[in-house]
Order: C-alpha cells, then sequence, then structure tokens
C-alpha cells in the first residue's frame, strides 16, 4: 500500500469504518513509514481532543434552564393541578432519559474504538515479530525495564504455576498514549496485556468483547486500566484475566 493510498483510507481507518484486512495493511504500512505514521498521530490527536471535550458529558443548558425554572415556579406549582405536575415531571424525566441514553451511546463507541485499538496493536506485535522489548520470565527483569520509559510503574506478574508464563514486556501506544503491553503464553497462543493509568475512574468489574475471531477483556481496577486481548478462547482469556485482577 502506497503513501497515497493510506493517506486517502486515514480518517476512515481512524474511525474504524474500514474493513479487518485494510486494517491490516494500513497498520503494517504505518509500522515502516514515518511520515504515515506522523499524519495518522496528528489526525488521532485531533480526534482526541474532540472525544476529551465530550468526556465531562455536561447537562444540554436546555436541562438546565428547566430545572432552574421548575425550582423557581415551586411555590406557583402548588396550586396547579397534578395534571400540569405531572406533565411538568414527565418532561424532565424524558429529558433526562435522553440525556443518559447519549451518554451510554457516547461510552459504548470509545469502548469499541479501543477495543480496535487493542486488537490491531496485538495484531501488529504479531505480524512485524515485535511482542517484546525486553524478553524475560522473571517479573523482577521486565518490571524495572519500564522506569523511566513511563510515567507509572504497572504491575507485572508471573503466572508460569497457573499455565499462564511471562514471556517479557514492550512499549506501545493504545488510547493516544504510551502504554505499557505484558506479553503472556497459553500453550502456543500470545496474550497481550495492556495497561495504562486512568485517575480518576472507578473500579469497573471485566467485561468481554470479540472481534475478527480475538477474544478481549477489560476492566479497571486501582485508578488504571486493563485490557487482554488473544487468540485463545475466551475461557482460557477469563482464567488469565482473574488472575490479573484479582
Amino acid at each position: 500500500m502506497t503513501c497515497e493510498q493510506v493517506q486517502e483510507l486515514i480518517h476512515p481507518y481512524i474511525d474504524s469504518e474500514l474493513d479487518f484486512l485494510k486494517n491490516m495493511e494500513i497498520e503494517g504500512h504505518l509500522g515502516e513509514c514515518d511520515g504515515c505514521r506522523s499524519e495518522h498521530q496528528q489526525h488521532s490527536n485531533v480526534r482526541a481532543l474532540v472525544q476529551g471535550g465530550a468526556q465531562y458529558f455536561r447537562a444540554p443548558e436546555i436541562l438546565r434552564k428547566r430545572i432552574e425554572k421548575q425550582v423557581k415556579l415551586a411555590p406557583r406549582l402548588r396550586s396547579m393541578s397534578w395534571r400540569w405536575l405531572a406533565t411538568a415531571a414527565a418532561v424532565i424525566l424524558t429529558l433526562s432519559g435522553v440525556w443518559m441514553m447519549l451518554l451510554t451511546r457516547s461510552q459504548s463507541q470509545t469502548e469499541n474504538l479501543l477495543a480496535q485499538e487493542v486488537v490491531s496493536s496485538h495484531v501488529r506485535s504479531m505480524m512485524l515479530n515485535h511482542l517484546v522489548d525486553v524478553p524475560s520470565s522473571d517479573q523482577h527483569t521486565v518490571k524495572p525495564w519500564f522506569n523511566g520509559k513511563l510515567d507509572f510503574a504497572p504491575d507485572v506478574e508471573d503466572f508460569a504455576g497457573q499455565g499462564f508464563p511471562l514471556v517479557g514486556g514492550r512499549l506501545d501506544y493504545v488510547n493516544n498514549r504510551t502504554v505499557a503491553a505484558l506479553v503472556y503464553q497459553r500453550r502456543k497462543h500470545s496474550i497481550n496485556l495492556f495497561i495504562w493509568p486512568s485517575p480518576g475512574a472507578t473500579d469497573q468489574s471485566t467485561q468481554q468483547l470479540s472481534i475478527n475471531g480475538y477474544n478481549i477483556i477489560y476492566w479497571t481496577r486501582s485508578g488504571a486500566s486493563y485490557w487482554a486481548v488473544s487468540d485463545v478462547n475466551s475461557a482460557d482469556l477469563s482464567e488469565f484475566a482473574n488472575l490479573v485482577s484479582r
């Protein structure tokens, strides 16, 4: 795939509108071309700024004004019929319900985009033969390797005794930031565990997704986000996630 072809498809690629094969072709090109990778990063940054502004989920101005109006009119409402009171309450509940629906949809879209990112990073790491930067099964070797390379210290454990030996670790780029990628083995299958800080986020129990034959489990714990992805079956990946998240 040429640079011109990649740049023509960069927007639908970022918006996850391309098929799996096109995604993989673009991933491979971005791994080799500094110019296109820079172009992709610039567009991703703009997209992140737009999304970032939406994460506050401020109530719409019309909802705020309606609530303020209802509060100011409370004494007068006592003299109104119950029918009008019920209508006013229904309006507020309807607006609140619409807002909650939009909020849920926005969160779901964000999670789906992240899922696409981690699958792409997982596949790219194997296509480019770049699973690990620090090949080691010793957690006391892998954990210190991240010092000075990240602005946080990821938890690193070896689960060889439970059938998930640590293979090593590397740096990766997900969710518009540099993250830790820990690599584990399950028989002949590789598991990528992506970790990055999520300050202020509440703990979230494990959630499961499946994209193009790859299983994904993600959760939030102690101010950090964890995303595990692999082509192992969902039962094996759930067992691994339980070990990490316990």
